[in-house]
C-alpha cells in the first residue's frame, strides 16, 4: 500500500485527492496538512511513502517545505502540484529534490499514475512541460531571474509583494541584515537598482501570480 501525505491549504482539493486515492486498491491518504509547519510536524511521527505538496501554502512557501522534506526524510517522495505549471517552478522543484510535478487540473487517472510511479522510484513530469524543461537551458529568452539561488528567489518574491525586510525575516527565518545581503545581491544579479524596481520586474515576469 502507498501511504500519501495531502499537503494543500484547500479544503476541497484535499478531499479531491483522497477520494481518487480511495477509488484505487493500492493508494491511501494517511495524513492531511493544510500548511507547510503542520506537515512537517505530521512527517516527524508518521510513516509516509508520497507527499503531494502545494506550492502556495499559508506560512512556508512549498519549496521550502520541499527542501525540508528532503532534508529530514529522504525516504519520502514528493509531488508537487500546483495551479501554474510554469518550468521555472519546476525546475526549482526538481533542483529541490521532488519526485514528480503536477497541475493541479491533471485528471485523477493522472494523479494516480503520478503517485504510483514515484512511489516506484521514477519521477513523474507532464510529456508538455518535460519538452519545455528540456531546451530551457538552451533558450534565448530564459528569464535572468532563473540564476538566482532558491532563497534570492524567494526573497525576490516576498520584495516583489510588498513585504517589509522584517518580515521577510521572520517567514524565512533569517536575520535583517541577512535579507539586505540577499537583496543587494539579487540587485546585482538582475541588474536592477531599486525595490521599485524589483517590483516592477516580478510583476513583468508573473512572478506573484503562483497562488493555489
Amino acid at each position: 500500500m502507498i501511504r500519501v501525505l495531502v499537503v494543500d491549504d484547500h479544503p476541497l482539493l484535499r478531499k479531491g485527492l483522497c477520494e481518487t486515492a480511495a477509488e484505487t486498491t493500492d493508494i491511501q491518504v494517511v495524513g492531511e496538512a493544510a500548511d507547510g509547519a503542520a506537515a512537517l510536524q505530521w512527517l516527524d511521527q508518521h510513516p509516509c511513502d508520497v507527499v503531494t505538496l502545494d506550492l502556495s501554502l499559508p506560512g512556508l512557501h512549498g519549496l521550502d517545505v520541499l527542501e525540508q522534506i528532503r532534508a529530514r526524510h529522504k525516504g519520502v517522495n514528493v509531488l508537487v502540484m500546483t495551479m501554474h505549471a510554469e518550468e521555472h517552478y519546476a525546475a526549482r522543484a526538481f533542483k529541490l529534490g521532488a519526485a514528480g510535478f503536477l497541475p493541479k487540473d491533471a485528471p485523477p487517472a493522472t494523479f494516480i499514475e503520478a503517485v504510483r510511479k514515484i512511489a516506484s522510484g521514477g519521477r513523474y513530469i507532464p510529456p508538455d512541460l518535460a519538452e519545455r524543461l528540456l531546451f530551457r537551458d538552451h533558450r534565448a529568452d530564459r528569464p535572468p531571474h532563473e540564476i538566482l539561488s532558491h532563497r534570492e528567489f524567494m526573497v525576490l518574491k516576498m520584495i516583489g509583494a510588498g513585504k517589509a525586510p522584517r518580515e521577510i525575516g521572520e517567514a524565512l527565518a533569517i536575520s535583517v541584515k541577512t535579507v539586505s545581503t540577499y537583496r543587494a545581491r539579487i540587485l546585482e544579479k538582475l541588474h536592477k537598482k531599486t525595490g521599485a524596481d524589483l517590483v516592477k520586474y516580478c510583476i513583468e515576469h508573473h512572478l506573484l501570480e503562483e497562488q493555489g
